[in-house]
Formats: C-alpha cells, sequence, structure tokens
C-alpha cells in the first residue's frame, strides 16, 4: 500500500515530501509522486501551452523529489496527470490502493481554504482514505 504524495515544489511541499519519504520508509511501501498538471482555460493553442509548461514545471519538481527519495532508499513512481491537484492525488490514491495521501499547506488561513478550495481541504472532505496534511513550517523530521 504506497504512500501518495502531491509534490510541487511549493513552500507547504517540501516539508511534506520529507514526512512522505519518512512514512514510506517506516512502512518499507513505495512513494507515488503525483502532480496536478490541468491547465486552466479553454480548450486551444493558449490551452496547450499552458498544459506543456506544467508538464514541464511538474517534471521538475518530480525530478527534485525522486532525488530525495533515492538517497532515503525508498522506490518512487512519477506520475504528471492531465487534473486539478486534488483530483489527480485521489485517482492515484485509487489506481495505487494507497495507504495515505500526503499533501503540504501554506500560507492559507482554514476559512481561505475553505472559501476558495484549497486542494488539503478537498482532501479531507472528499478523501476515502486517510490525508496526512503536514504544516508548511514543519520541524525537520
Amino acid at each position: 500500500m504506497p504512500v501518495v504524495l502531491g509534490y510541487d515544489e511549493s513552500p507547504g511541499a517540501v516539508p511534506a515530501l520529507r514526512v512522505a519519504v519518512e512514512v514510506a520508509a517506516a512502512f518499507g511501501e513505495p512513494l507515488v509522486l503525483v502532480y496536478g498538471a490541468a491547465a486552466p482555460g479553454a480548450m486551444g493553442e493558449e490551452y496547450a501551452s499552458h498544459s506543456e509548461a506544467l508538464r514541464r514545471a511538474g517534471r521538475t519538481a518530480l525530478g527534485h523529489a525522486v532525488a530525495v527519495a533515492d538517497e532515503a532508499g525508498v522506490p518512487t513512481t512519477v506520475e504528471i496527470l492531465d487534473k486539478r491537484p486534488a483530483a489527480a492525488l485521489l485517482d492515484a490514491a485509487a489506481r495505487h490502493d494507497a495507504r495515505v495521501i500526503v499533501v503540504g499547506s501554506y500560507g492559507e488561513s482554514p476559512m481561505r481554504g475553505a472559501l476558495l478550495g484549497s486542494t488539503p481541504h478537498k482532501l479531507l472532505h472528499l478523501s476515502p482514505v486517510p490525508v496526512l496534511c503536514v504544516p508548511g513550517d514543519a520541524a525537520p523530521v
């Protein structure tokens, strides 16, 4: 039962990566690194440009996360999905029969997250598997 991590190199994702690697190592499970790359807006040339830029950013971010996991001896799978982040994480968790979804949280008040629909807030309400939400200022583990 792998650990699924939403990772985008944001200030909240960096501490979440450390925690996800620790959890995966503790359970002897692989880590599934997920990047939701749905571009905003309508279809067409602009959409294709945004989509490709998001996919490039995802490949770069996930490459850095793979290096951290490799250093800890945790095997990884990388997925860049053409979905919004919460939907991408729920999809990956279902397909991989995940033990837990790990996400970072940074800089949003609970009210703002509830009103605007932050990824952690959506996951806490929609996920059938446990969600571990790591604060952006989490101390190193």
